[in-house]
């Protein structure tokens, strides 16, 4: 059959196990796999752009945010902000306490990120992360890695069915088959960032 809405994933779930009395817990299955793509798929389809106005010590990251790409001030000049860890943002803070200027270092502190200098005024800033997978329910019937991908939800969401079922047989074949299916769908997605990055032909002029 078809997978392309949660309703025949949770179907073919169902299926595939051979079971028809696991209704309350397959949509755990699926949210625990949901839960392993966040973690390990960095797909292009993911990234994201966010624009805000930057004029305080701390900015709120947003509520999909997984991972930064890039931070940045787009104010005339455009700025990218380096990242720092946070002893090296405490240490500017204790030597510079009361320092405000043209932001130019960035980390993250729980769910927001922290610039250094404190801006002396409003910025305009970007940021570009990479946000989770848009999760699958009874209102959110499909999304873009359903669609391309339903072998890997199949393949993630039986993985995580394995402990439950106390069936440990299978979980190298679940293992097998879903991190194949990530491997390659990361590197099509790799193959498609990084295409036009390689080496260039040189063309030489002759007068």
């Amino acid at each position: 059959m078809a997978i392309t809405t949660y309703a025949e994933l949770k179907t073919a779930i169902a299926n595939w196990l051979n079971r028809d009395d696991l209704t309350s817990v397959i949509p755990d299955f699926i949210s625990l796999a949901e839960a392993d793509f966040n973690r390990k798929l960095r797909h292009y389809k993911m990234i994201e752009r966010v624009d805000a106005t930057l004029d305080s010590r701390y900015v709120q990251l947003p509520a999909n945010w997984i991972e930064t790409i890039r931070f940045g001030i787009t104010s005339n000049p455009t700025f990218r902000l380096e990242i720092i860890g946070i002893e090296d943002m405490l240490q500017y803070r204790e030597q510079n306490a009361d320092t405000s200027g043209r932001p130019k270092y960035y980390c993250h502190v729980g769910e927001s990120i922290e610039v250094f200098p404190t801006p002396d005024g409003e910025y305009s800033m970007q940021l570009t992360y990479y946000e989770q997978i848009p999760a699958l329910s009874d209102s959110n019937t499909y999304n873009w890695l359903l669609q391309s991908d339903p072998d890997i939800y199949l393949y993630g969401a039986l993985l995580q069915s394995a402990p439950y079922l106390l069936d440990d047989n299978r979980i190298p074949v679940w293992t097998t088959l879903y991190q194949n299916g990530l491997a390659s769908l990361q590197k099509a997605s790799d193959d498609t960032r990084f295409s036009g990055s390689g080496r260039r032909m040189r063309i030489t002029s002759y007068s």
